[in-house]
């Protein structure tokens, strides 16, 4: 079971965050399309703007499903932080449990409603069905439900279950975040020289 989440993990890793990347990457390119034909050509490229909403949609729900699976979304402790470790794990359960349940029925069962419901729809510039905007919903949903499958697992039995990638990315913030602690205690204590100095 380790290693079938660890290979998922890894492999969800590396899909999403290169996805991200690419619809990055693009977007960008657009926006200075964009620019350039508006004010340098006079003759502004309206096609881009529709796209580039369209990509930011993407890139959101993407990203939220990464953030997901790599527990990097804003969280909220103090309640977990007060209580013994028991309690703990079942704080974890619960909430990764109500994620699951919130992804699967909302974004993935609804996502797929949605889509179902604006396939007759176009968009205003391209034209293109608003089904193929949608249908990211459902997509980055099952990602979603991908994720809060680990999380739980990870939750019920306190194993953590990490693709080398992100050990490499957390050991390189932890070395980071020592460096600069040291950094700052020695200019702190070069202060306090510096002052002590001049007071003699």
């Amino acid at each position: 079971m380790d290693k079938t989440f660890y290979n998922l993990k890894r492999g969800l890793i590396w899909l999403l965050s290169r996805l991200s990347a690419i619809l990055l990457s693009v977007m960008t390119i657009l926006i200075i399309y964009q620019v350039f034909t508006r004010y340098i050509l006079n003759n502004p490229a309206d096609f881009t703007e529709e796209i580039i909403r369209y990509m930011l949609i993407w890139i959101g729900f993407i990203g939220a499903a990464y953030g997901f699976l790599t527990r990097e979304h804003m969280s909220l402790t103090l309640i977990p932080d007060r209580v013994n470790s028991k309690s703990q794990k079942r704080i974890r359960v619960l909430i990764d449990l109500s994620i699951l349940l919130v992804a699967l029925f909302i974004i993935v069962i609804g996502g797929f409603k949605l889509v179902h419901s604006a396939r007759s729809q176009r968009s205003a510039l391209l034209g293109i069905p608003r089904s193929l905007v949608y249908i990211v919903a459902p997509i980055s949903g099952i990602f979603i439900v991908l994720a809060q499958i680990i999380n739980l697992w990870e939750s019920w039995t306190g194993k953590k279950v990490a693709s080398k990638y992100y050990e490499a990315n957390q050991e390189k913030r932890s070395e980071d975040f020592s460096f600069q602690k040291v950094d700052k205690t020695t200019n702190l204590d070069k202060n306090r020289t510096s002052y002590e100095g001049n007071l003699d």
